[in-house]
């Protein structure tokens, strides 16, 4: 939905909340769900959405240009428009582990540079005019799999790639569009200054010398490509989860002259550690989803678990740990459940006048977590919690 004009603000969420990775399944989520929660939230005005398109359906979607165009007329005769895709989870993202395999194909393989051209080439077709278009994606890898120059190598070079078709893409058709690498904890971009210096020290060196090469044009034209096409997709509740102060890691971007692509409105779990906490953390503790964990000593050391299994093991042994963080999305209405809190207070007065003063114009709330959030959580009904989401975020908005 379209939150202001001037400057531009646009607020959707993610259907990376509705399983499905056919373009099928995803138009059966668009009718049943979308028109659904449109209908609650925004039944008189335009509704932005926020597509999450697996590979298959990137495929089905390549290779049919009838499904494309029907795709297009159902957007129009419902008043809906596409302006930002999920590009992160390549395969299968519910119904089953996903764990770390969420970041594979990662930036070194050609699947995931191809995979990602496929979905710019899609919002192409389906964009309103003037309005640009934002691809969220991996943050480059899961950090234990990047060894060496050679994976750095790779990456850079499939990161220029794609800024170079992109550029190309936008000299033909006029569209906009933009790739939002999603620092998360444990991953190669992690943290704001770690994903700072990743664009200044490589992706504005190597990565636009390679551009400039692709498209033998002047460097300095490379680097505009570069900081045109390529920046950071801002998720609160990965942000929140390094204690970082979300409207100061904003500014920061900013300050650096890297675009800021979409910002994801999520939060996590937070709770002061203690046996309490720790059994009530037990009914967090499902098999689908990668839950890293930080935990914070009174000293302000920090602590890192890969998932939530293993610091159930292993806190008792740390007696210095105070707080907690959990990577587990809960409803940015969520209030508390016994010791265990969210980090919804992070999302302050400071940090959403940056949203209203347009510091990004793509919002989208996203709890893809509903399917395994325990039922005194989530009771069950996707299309009132993301509707109580959006009634939450505007009015913090406002």
């Amino acid at each position: 939905m379209i939150i202001q004009q001037r400057p531009p603000v646009h607020l959707t969420y993610c259907l990376n909340i509705h399983p499905g990775e056919s373009w099928a399944e995803n138009m059966a989520a668009l009718q049943e769900k979308t028109l659904a929660i449109r209908q609650a939230v925004a039944p008189e005005q335009w509704f932005g959405v926020g597509l999450r398109i697996a590979q298959q359906a990137a495929e089905e979607l390549t290779n049919n240009a009838d499904l494309r165009t029907e795709a297009l007329e159902f957007f129009s005769a419902n008043q809906i428009y596409p302006f930002t895709i999920n590009g992160f989870p390549y395969g299968r993202f519910h119904s089953g582990p996903v764990k770390e395999n969420v970041y594979a194909p990662d930036w070194r393989t050609p699947e995931r540079l191809h995979y990602t051209l496929q979905l710019a080439d899609l919002l192409a077709g389906w964009l309103p005019e003037g309005i640009d278009g934002s691809i969220s994606t991996v943050p480059c890898s899961f950090k234990p799999w990047i060894n060496g120059n050679g994976d750095l190598s790779a990456l850079v070079d499939n990161l220029a790639a794609a800024v170079a078709y992109l550029a190309a893409l936008r000299e033909d058709t006029g569209r906009d569009i933009h790739i939002g690498l999603e620092p998360e904890p444990d991953c190669y971009l992690e943290t704001t200054p770690e994903t700072i210096s990743f664009f200044k020290d490589v992706l504005f060196t190597a990565g636009t010398q390679e551009v400039a090469r692709i498209l033998k044009c002047y460097r300095s034209d490379a680097e505009a490509m570069m900081r045109q096409h390529l920046g950071v997709c801002f998720d609160t509740c990965h942000v929140a989860l390094q204690s970082e102060n979300l409207a100061d890691s904003l500014r920061a971007y900013q300050n650096a002259g890297i675009r800021i692509s979409k910002i994801q409105l999520s939060t996590a779990l937070r709770a002061k550690s203690s046996a309490e906490t720790w059994e009530a953390l037990r009914a967090f503790d499902e098999p689908t989803y990668l839950h890293q964990v930080k935990g914070r000593a009174a000293s302000g050391a920090l602590f890192s678990w890969y998932d939530l299994p293993t610091a159930l093991e292993e806190l008792p042994g740390f007696p210095d740990v105070e707080e907690l963080r959990v990577h587990f999305h809960v409803p940015l209405f969520f209030t508390g459940n016994g010791p265990l809190q969210s980090t919804a207070d992070t999302l302050t007065p400071d940090f959403f006048q940056l949203l209203r003063g347009g510091i990004c114009p793509h919002l989208e709330i996203e709890t893809y977590t509903f399917d395994v959030l325990p039922p005194d959580v989530h009771p069950g009904d996707v299309v009132k919690s993301v509707s109580r989401e959006f009634a939450w975020t505007l009015e913090h908005l406002q």
